[in-house]
């Protein structure tokens, strides 16, 4: 594998760490880095993504900037950032048969729990999908569980998205301090038949964050994504098992009423 990342803070650097403990990596190019900032010597600084096969990036001020570089150059690109790329860029993508994979952070790994939390059967009748933020905790909105050390905390409904099943509701929950966590609760029946299946994740945001995104660049590389533009949820099962193999630890809780 031919990676190219660009990190522009703590989540880039530390995905870039991921990474280069791969042992399938040939190298890393570091795109838009003065110097490597690195002593492993498959870390190099670039200013051309020639030869490369994936971008991957943390940048949350103009990423689909970098897609739409990455689609003229013919790379597959992940981004961290929750973005909405058109359908022009998507297509531009497609057209190459290279990939777009967006929101590879703690939203889109509370889409690819919801895949392990639905189980194997027909599809919840409510799904909650929740990640925190950093910021002051809300005082009220919608609680969360989320597994210790986050624990319950409030969070306010965040807007769906037109790939999200029926009876989805999404929740972002601001937390100040070191700690981030993602959960999706799949809800079936009412009643004395209601059961509930709960997967989450509570680690240090540093680190969880890391994860997301060296594990969508790791997906891209493998070819485990379509071409075009799509989120983790579209893709849930081949993500967070991607996830798991560089080191998310996930919980599990099961409820019948």
């Amino acid at each position: 594998m031919r990676l190219a990342l660009h990190s522009t803070g703590e989540t880039g650097r530390r995905a870039g760490r991921i990474l280069l403990a791969e042992p399938g990596l040939e190298a890393l190019g570091l795109y838009g880095r003065s110097s490597p900032g690195s002593e492993e010597r498959r870390a190099t600084a670039i200013t051309d993504l020639a030869g490369f096969t994936v971008l991957a990036s943390d940048d949350t001020v103009a990423p689909l900037d970098l897609a739409a570089i990455a689609a003229e150059d013919g790379l597959s690109c992940v981004l961290a950032a929750d973005a909405a790329p058109g359908p022009d860029l998507a297509a531009r993508f497609a057209s190459r048969g290279r990939s777009l994979l967006v929101g590879a952070s703690l939203c889109g790994l509370a889409e690819a729990l919801a895949h392990r939390a639905s189980g194997e059967g027909a599809a919840p009748d409510a799904l909650l999908l929740a990640w925190t933020s950093e910021g002051k905790p809300e005082r009220g909105g919608l609680a969360v569980p989320f597994p210790e050390p986050v624990g319950a905390r409030w969070g306010r409904r965040m807007a769906s998205h037109p790939e999200d099943p029926a009876g989805t509701t999404r929740v972002q929950a601001p937390l100040s301090g070191p700690w981030a966590g993602a959960l999706a609760r799949a809800t079936t029946g009412s009643g004395r038949r209601r059961a509930e299946r709960l997967v989450g994740v509570a680690d240090d945001r540093r680190h969880l964050t890391a994860i997301a995104l060296a594990a969508g660049a790791l997906l891209l590389a493998r070819g485990g994504v379509p071409p075009g533009a799509c989120r983790p949820g579209r893709v849930g099962q081949a993500y967070l098992e991607a996830c798991l193999g560089v080191g998310l630890e996930v919980a599990g809780l099961g409820r019948r009423d």
